[in-house]
């Protein structure tokens, strides 16, 4: 069976204009990067109607290698469009950091992904670079001031901004910088973040344009002074700057799929550890150029979509009107093997775990259809043990087979999905009022998503709660910082976990994003290297293929 750069490499691409084409775009709207790849000047949308209608792809708890969220969004946008309809495909774009470690490349995969996936899995159009130097100019614009005589009064041991780097690296997590003398800097302790964890892609992610992009990183927390009263970043004057850096990486990237359908593919914050979802401006592009638009958050339900729902839908003006749930058979045999089996199939424990899904999604007013992401080790008994557990709850399901056959094997899932579009019986909603209290934010999304009984806050948490509150930022939307491997903060915990509270042991304030982040358990915002990373298996050839990238 040849793998998904195999796969990519034989495909026949279409040049990018003609892709730009079938969106009504162009070559004066484009600024391309090759033959195959472009950004979208955004002065190309204006006075465009924004009507396309939004499909959320989310998925089941997954297991460490993914359960093909990306790959169905893919599948299923090509099945759409081979059924006719005006189709965008809206996606995050990869970091460095997973690519090189655990999963290797993330453009969906075999005949469901986007293209040049080589491209897109490495530099790509250079928004992560961009998005990185914006955040260490910052940085560096900050401790110059600290060298330079200290003029805002920033307390060296309340600084909330670390730096960051887009590389698995958890020798960085903590460090201490400035030292070497008189001109080595303050010393002083630091750490690292990994890009897709900054707040400049948070904000980069749901930013309208350049001029919100500029007054959104004005608004960063760097920390407090001494009587407690915050440092902003727009004290030191570099959001033009910064500005600078970022003001063609705002431009949507166009990219095409196997089958040469248009794709979108901008941002990429992970859902683990910030909010998700590929970015507003490329979701608004592709609310733009089709009638429907599928994206994708990232990891289960209780991470990527209510995150999408109660921050980007929320900041962004959006109303989902369909959500596909991609479950497997592979995740499900993990959490029955982890938490019990038995049940239909002797899928028990995963079943319950995609139940718990499925009435996750719901109180949302989305509705849901479930795609059975099928593997080549599944059998028909499985699969339909999966879809009949589903009808019984009133949701409609989909054996999907779109890894191996693309679009065609989309097709049902595609014509469940119009369905749903068709009666148009979605009542978007989002989880919580932003006039509630932190903790009761944190409450709901505790208790209705993950589960849990309650929410403990440790007293170092506590007392940051308070100062949140006291500084006016206590009506920002939560981004939970959760494991992806359980819904509740225990990653060993499978299956519909109950019996449990969720502890938050910090919390740091992205108000430039317009969220405040709490984080839970032992989850990290800079991860690190597997024993054997996916790095060692990858080498270009010298006729310029690529081998190893997933």
């Amino acid at each position: 069976m040849p793998s998904d750069i195999e796969i990519a490499q034989k495909a026949v691409l279409r040049p990018i204009r003609d892709v730009a084409a079938e969106i009504d775009l162009s070559d004066d709207d484009l600024r391309p990067y090759g033959h195959y790849v472009a950004k979208i000047d955004p002065r190309a949308l204006e006075g465009r109607e924004r009507s396309g209608k939004v499909v959320l792809v989310t998925g089941m708890t997954p297991t460490p290698a993914g359960e093909g969220k990306s790959t169905v969004a893919v599948g299923l946008a090509q099945a759409l469009r081979r059924l006719e309809k005006k189709t965008m495909l809206c996606l995050r774009e990869p970091s460095l950091g997973p690519v090189f470690g655990i999963k290797g490349g993330a453009a969906g995969g075999g005949y469901s992904q986007v293209l040049p996936m080589d491209e897109i899995n490495l530099h790509f159009t250079g928004d992560f670079h961009a998005i990185t130097s914006a955040h260490s100019l910052l940085s560096a614009v900050m401790d110059n001031n600290l060298f330079r005589g200290n003029s805002l009064d920033l307390d060296v041991r309340r600084i909330n901004w670390k730096r960051a780097i887009d590389m698995n690296d958890r020798a960085l997590r903590s460090a201490v910088i400035g030292l070497g003398g008189v001109n080595g800097g303050i010393p002083r302790e630091e750490g690292w973040s990994i890009t897709a964890a900054s707040e400049i892609m948070a904000i980069f992610c749901l930013a309208s344009d350049l001029a919100d992009f500029e007054t959104r990183v004005a608004n960063i927390v760097l920390g407090a002074r001494r009587d407690g009263t915050l440092v902003r970043a727009g004290d030191l004057n570099v959001a033009g700057a910064q500005g600078l850096l970022m003001k063609e990486a705002l431009w949507p990237n166009l990219v095409q799929t196997i089958e040469g359908g248009p794709a979108l593919v901008h941002g990429g914050p992970f859902a683990n550890i910030a909010h998700g979802c590929n970015s507003v401006i490329a979701t608004h592009a592709g609310m733009t150029l089709g009638d429907i638009v599928v994206t994708e958050a990232g990891f289960g339900s209780d991470l990527g979509a209510e995150k999408f729902f109660d921050i980007k839908c929320r900041m962004g003006e959006i109303r989902p009107e369909a959500t596909v749930l991609v479950a497997t058979i592979r995740a499900m045999k993990h959490h029955a093997e982890k938490a019990g089996g038995g049940g239909p199939a002797g899928l028990g424990a995963g079943l319950d775990n995609l139940g718990a899904h499925i009435d996750n999604l719901v109180q949302f007013g989305v509705p849901v259809v479930v795609a059975v992401n099928r593997f080549s080790s599944d059998t028909d008994e499985e699969v339909q043990a999966v879809v009949s557990f589903c009808e019984e709850r009133g949701v409609r399901a989909a054996d999907c087979d779109i890894w191996a056959r693309g679009g065609e094997g989309g097709i049902e899932l595609a014509e469940k999905v119009l369905g749903v579009l068709d009666e148009g019986e979605a009542d978007f909603r989002p989880l919580y009022d932003l006039d509630t209290t932190l903790r009761e934010k944190i409450e709901s999304v505790a208790r209705n998503v993950y589960g849990a009984d309650g929410v403990n806050l440790l007293p170092s948490a506590e007392k940051e709660a308070q100062r949140i509150v006291d500084n006016g930022l206590g009506n920002l939307p939560v981004c939970i910082a959760k494991t992806q491997y359980s819904l509740s903060d225990d990653p060993t915990l499978q299956g519909r976990p109950s019996g449990f509270d969720i502890t938050v042991r910090e919390f740091r304030i992205s108000a430039g994003a317009g969220f405040i982040v709490a984080l839970t358990g032992d989850v990290m915002v800079m991860p690190g290297l597997s024993a054997k990373p996916a790095a060692e298996a990858m080498q270009v050839h010298p006729d310029g293929t690529i081998e190893g990238l997933f």
